[in-house]
């Protein structure tokens, strides 16, 4: 079946994305579970993606009311709204300036309480959050603006360098949750939580005719 959904993949990946780039010259808008939220152009689009509603199906499993809850890399910050709505004490972080703007925009709508904070990764946030929930970028490749930044992680994964080591000081208070693409190189990410002395325990594997997605647990190893 993944050999499948790679052929089908690679003869849709010049249809997609010349899609990709017609679709987001405008402002767009994204609705689940009730929110709906404005997708700038400078802002990852969650509607191109299954990771988006698979984290949203997943955070409804969890037990909010009254936690601390970071989204770290927030993009759009639907996960953010709907934490909120579900009693959580929401923390969403972003490099990218224009994602926190709308996002602030989105909450006064929402009537939620969102905490925004621009920082690259934890270097502005603090030590201690409940839970955790990470949808990272993983092509390896350089990124060539902030936007680029929600896909591509570094061409030596650079991303989960500095991702790993600044979490291995924290998931022994936090539950840290990530989500993978089959598309990504998992033994180079696991390898690199490994030499921070973290282990991915896949929690929840997610699969459709075009991608696998796995949910994992960050722990320490």
């Amino acid at each position: 079946m993944k050999r499948v959904r790679s052929v089908i993949k690679r003869f849709a990946k010049p249809f997609f994305l010349l899609w990709y780039k017609v679709y987001l010259r405008k402002l767009r808008t994204y609705s689940y579970k009730g929110i709906t939220v404005s997708i700038h152009p400078e802002v990852f689009p969650p509607v191109l993606t299954f990771s988006t509603k698979i984290l949203l199906d997943f955070i409804d499993t969890l037990e909010l009311k009254g936690k601390s809850f970071l989204e770290l890399g927030c993009g759009c910050g639907i996960i953010s709204l709907y934490a909120d709505k579900k009693g959580a004490n929401v923390t969403a972080s972003d490099i990218n300036l224009i994602a926190l703007e709308n996002l602030e925009l989105a909450a006064e709508r929402h009537h939620s309480i969102i905490k925004c904070v621009a920082s690259n990764l934890f270097d502005k946030l603090e030590d201690q959050y409940d839970i955790i929930i990470i949808n990272p970028p993983y092509y390896p490749q350089e990124p060539k603006s902030v936007k680029d930044r929600a896909w591509y992680c570094g061409v030596d994964f650079q991303y989960f360098e500095q991702l790993f080591l600044q979490l291995s000081s924290r998931v022994n208070s936090s539950e840290v949750y990530m989500i993978l693409s089959e598309d990504c190189d998992l033994k180079r990410i696991e390898s690199i939580a490994e030499q921070n002395r973290l282990q991915m325990e896949p929690f929840k594997e997610l699969r459709n005719q075009i991608e696998e997605n796995t949910i994992f647990k960050i722990q320490a190893s």
